[in-house]
């Protein structure tokens, strides 16, 4: 029992649109009934009174078929909806075999599937998005002048309204679809959240402080202690950043957030800074940014001096991202990164150069000898106006 709360909520992502294919479905009864009241009211002008009766009643099967088929997932597909599209239109097409030339001229006699021929543009709307709403309205529209054959005021009132109909039922389709994912996500990431808290507060009462007393006497002891201590300290601190870190996931269009990778460089000689929220960046991009701060890091562990501390800071002014790298240390000699590259040394080179390029984004260095070294990395999301 108390599953069945989740299993709601998988439903409704599975399926959010659910609540516009009712629509839909409401809207061919209540337009079939219109139809069949059409049909009884003018039966006695048409010229082929039994053809009317026979339309309606395929138009009733009809109904019953897509109204089935529209209340559940198997009918929701492309051949269902286009095959509606077709025979609705193909129907309408026998109303000048049905009515006389008087009832298809005039405008106070609709042709024989009435407004039940608007349901395939709300169908496609529902289906595929607000393009394939107002395409299947543009559709019935073209059906409904090739029938009449007079083009009229009111017929392209008509045409305005179904393509309208179909493209606002599609942009509610697409934003249902948007809002279910992004629930799906919001689900994901608390249900992460809470076993990381889980997992923090267990680790808390047992491995951390552990390491926590093996620093404290190791450095009290001194010597070869004093060693382990400071391993013990630097292991403490990356499981703390480990547990701290905020859990990461993608998205539909392949985005995660940046901080995860970021924080778990740090170390007590290394300080990450991220935003509170989220930084969504292209996966493979956050990837390629995570390995170019690495790389930099790695950097001043080897070149900046044995007690050089280093600040990473990441920054997200929304169509860009910037991302710095400092240190305290020694800083780089003129001309140090030129001759290490005709050494054969390519770190600087392609680990952090090239990545960046690759990227698209701009890179800065200001460094001299002592005044220590700072990376300044600028990256344009996707879509964004460089």
């Amino acid at each position: 029992m108390p599953k069945q709360p989740a299993e709601r909520v998988t439903k409704v992502i599975d399926d959010p649109a659910t609540p516009l294919w009712r629509g839909a479905v409401a809207l061919r009864i209540v337009t079939f009934l219109f139809a069949a009241a059409n049909v009884i009211a003018n039966q006695s002008g048409y010229t082929r009174p039994w053809l009317a009766w026979t339309t309606l009643g395929v138009m009733a099967l009809w109904s019953v078929f897509t109204s089935r088929a529209y209340s559940t997932t198997w009918g929701r597909r492309w051949p269902v909806v286009l095959a509606d599209l077709a025979l609705t239109c193909g129907l309408m097409g026998l109303s000048p075999l049905i009515m006389s030339s008087p009832q298809l001229l005039t405008e106070n006699v609709p042709l024989i599937t009435t407004i039940w021929a608007c349901v395939p543009a709300v169908a496609l709307g529902a289906l595929g998005g607000s393009a394939a709403g107002f395409a299947g309205g543009l559709a019935v529209g073209l059906a409904t002048y090739l029938t009449k054959g007079v083009p009229s005021l009111d017929l392209l009132r008509d045409v305005v309204l179904l393509a309208g109909a179909g493209m606002v039922v599609g942009m509610a389709s697409a934003t249902a679809r948007r809002s279910a994912v992004r629930l799906a996500q919001a689900l994901r990431t608390e249900a992460a959240t809470a076993e990381r808290e889980r997992l923090a507060r267990s680790i808390h009462d047992s491995v951390l402080q552990v390491l926590a007393r093996v620093r404290k006497r190791g450095m009290e002891v001194g010597g070869e202690a004093a060693e382990l201590a400071q391993l013990a300290g630097e292991q403490e601190v990356a499981l703390r950043n480990l547990v701290a870190a905020a859990p990461s996931d993608s998205t539909v269009d392949g985005e995660v957030d940046l901080r995860p990778g970021l924080q778990l460089l740090a170390t007590p000689r290394i300080q990450v800074s991220t935003p509170a929220t989220q930084v969504m960046f292209n996966a493979a991009a956050a990837g390629e940014l995570t390995s170019l701060v690495r790389e930099a890091l790695s950097n001043v562990d080897k070149h900046a001096g044995r007690d050089a501390k280093a600040w990473v800071l990441l920054e997200d002014l929304g169509d860009e991202v910037v991302l710095s790298v400092r240190d305290d240390g020694q800083g780089i000699p003129e001309g140090r990164i030129a001759s290490a590259e005709a050494e054969g040394r390519m770190g600087i080179a392609k680990s952090i150069r090239g990545r960046v390029a690759s990227l698209g984004g701009t890179l800065e260095l200001q460094t001299g000898p002592g005044e220590g070294t700072e990376w300044e990395v600028r990256v344009f999301r996707k879509g964004a106006v460089q």
